[in-house]
C-alpha cells in the first residue's frame, strides 16, 4: 500500500450544540471497538491550559493537559490538537480517530492546520488524512443561533481576549465547510419547523451530505456510522468560502422563490461598486438576510478583491489581496491553478477576472428588492465611462481598510470591516 493509503483517517465532528456533537460521537463509537475519539476542552485556555480527553467506546485511554504560551485556537491546534493525532495515529494504526471539536473552534481552521503543520519534523499530512468534515446541528436551537447578535463572548465561549467573533458567524461557518451535515432532530418540531430547517441547510451548505437522527428515542447508530465513516468526502483542495469563488467554487444557489419561507439569492455583476454608496448600503443589506458570502470589488481600490461576510447582523470585509489583472503576469504563477483556470475560464476584455459574486440566504428576504439595492451601489455609466483614474477619487469611507494590491501575495489575509 502507498503512504497516501495507510494514513490514519480522521472524521472531524464540529457543531455549536457540545451536548448534540457529544451525543454523535457516542453513537459512532459503539459501531467500532478500534474507532478513538479525541476531544478538548477549552474552559481554562484563557489562563493557558487545554484539557484532552482520548477515549474508546468504553475505556477512558488518556486524559490530560497542555500548557500553552498563548490561550489561542491557533496555539490549541499547533500545541496539542495536531500532535495527539500524530501521535495516536502511530500508537494505533489501523484505527481510525473522531476529533470532537469544541464549540469555539471552526473545522476549516483544523483543515488549513493540518494542510500547512509539521510534528516532530514531519508534515502532519504525512500521518493522517481528514476523511470527512461533519457538522452536527441541533434542531431545535439552530434558527434562533443563526438570529443570534451574541458574540462568543456574551456566551464565555471566546477562545481569546482578542477573538471578537459572532455566535451566527462561527455557526455559518461550520455549516458552510461541512462534507457531512447531521441534524439531531426532536419529536417536539413539527413537520413544517422540518421542513423549513432542512430548506435552510441546504442553501447554507448545498454541496454536503445531508443525514438526520434524533426523532425517536433510540438512534440506528450502524447506519448512522454508514453515512460518516469512511466517506472519504473531504477534498482538501475546496478552499474555505472566503476564497471560493476566485478558485471557480460556487458559493450557493439562486433561488428567490424558495420553500417553506426560506429562500437563496446569488448576485453576479462584471461592474464595481461605489464605495459611498455601498457603504450607505450596508445596514440595510446586513438585515435582509440570515447569511451573506461572497466577493466584491470596489471602484475607488479596484486592485483589491474584497471578501463579504455576514451575519447575525454583523458584516466582515477582508482582502483576499489582489486579483490577477492588477498583477503583472510574472507573478500569476504564485496564484493555485483553480485560480487561474478559473480567471481564465471567465476573464473580461475590460475588467480581467474582477468580478461580484455574493450569495444571500434568509427567511423570505424580498430578492428583487435586494437585487436593485446591490444595483444601485454599481457604478453608473457615466461614472464607468469617466475612467478608473476618475474611480479612484471617488469618495471613500473604506479608505486604508485594506492591504494596497502588490503587498501581499494571494488569498487570504485578515483586514477587516465591521458594520
Amino acid at each position: 500500500m502507498s503512504a497516501t493509503e495507510i494514513r490514519t483517517r480522521v472524521t472531524v465532528l464540529a457543531g455549536f450544540s457540545a451536548a448534540a456533537t457529544e451525543a454523535v460521537a457516542r453513537a459512532l463509537l459503539s459501531t467500532d471497538p478500534r474507532l478513538i475519539l479525541v476531544s478538548h476542552d477549552l474552559a481554562n485556555v484563557h489562563e493557558g491550559v487545554v484539557r484532552r480527553t482520548v477515549r474508546s467506546a468504553d475505556t477512558v485511554l488518556e486524559s490530560g493537559h497542555t500548557e500553552l504560551v498563548h490561550g489561542c485556537i491557533s496555539c490549541t491546534l499547533r500545541e496539542d490538537v495536531l500532535p495527539a493525532l500524530v501521535r495516536w495515529s502511530r500508537q494505533r494504526p489501523g484505527s481510525d480517530i473522531l476529533l470532537a471539536l469544541p464549540p469555539a473552534i471552526e473545522p476549516e481552521a483544523v483543515a488549513a492546520a493540518c494542510a500547512a503543520s509539521a510534528v516532530d519534523g514531519r508534515a502532519v499530512s504525512d500521518s493522517i488524512r481528514l476523511d470527512s468534515i461533519v457538522t452536527v446541528v441541533e434542531a431545535t436551537g439552530f434558527l434562533d443561533e443563526l438570529a443570534s447578535t451574541d458574540d462568543l463572548r456574551d456566551r464565555g465561549l471566546h477562545a481569546a481576549d482578542n477573538d471578537d467573533r459572532a455566535v451566527a458567524d462561527v455557526l455559518s461557518r461550520q455549516v458552510e465547510f461541512a462534507d457531512t451535515l447531521v441534524v439531531w432532530g426532536s419529536p417536539d418540531l413539527d413537520s413544517y419547523d422540518n421542513a423549513r430547517l432542512a430548506a435552510l441547510l441546504h442553501r447554507l451548505g448545498p454541496w454536503a451530505v445531508h443525514a438526520r437522527i434524533g426523532d425517536s428515542p433510540t438512534v440506528d447508530c450502524t447506519t448512522l456510522a454508514a453515512q460518516i465513516l469512511r466517506s472519504g468526502r473531504h477534498d482538501p483542495a475546496v478552499p474555505g468560502m472566503p476564497g471560493r469563488t476566485l478558485e471557480g467554487f460556487p458559493i450557493g444557489v439562486h433561488d428567490p422563490d424558495g420553500d417553506h419561507g426560506v429562500n437563496a439569492l446569488l448576485f453576479r455583476s462584471r461592474r464595481p461598486f461605489h464605495p459611498q454608496r455601498l457603504y450607505d448600503a450596508l445596514d440595510e443589506l446586513t438585515s435582509k438576510a440570515l447569511r451573506g458570502r461572497g466577493q466584491l470589488w470596489i471602484a475607488s481600490q479596484s486592485d483589491t478583491a474584497i471578501a463579504w461576510e455576514s451575519a447575525g447582523g454583523g458584516l466582515a470585509l477582508r482582502s483576499l489581496g489582489a486579483w490577477l489583472a492588477a498583477l503583472p503576469s510574472s507573478r500569476w504563477d504564485e496564484a493555485s491553478d483553480m485560480r487561474r483556470l478559473a480567471a481564465d475560464a471567465d476573464w473580461d476584455l475590460y475588467y480581467g477576472d474582477r468580478r461580484t459574486v455574493l450569495s444571500f440566504v434568509g427567511l423570505g428576504p424580498d430578492a428583487a428588492a435586494t437585487t436593485s439595492l446591490l444595483d444601485s451601489c454599481l457604478l453608473t455609466d457615466a461614472e464607468i465611462a469617466a475612467g478608473q483614474d476618475a474611480w479612484h477619487t471617488l469618495p471613500d469611507p473604506f479608505a486604508g481598510a485594506f492591504t494596497p494590491a502588490g503587498e501581499h501575495d494571494t488569498p487570504p489575509v485578515t483586514e477587516q470591516v465591521a458594520s
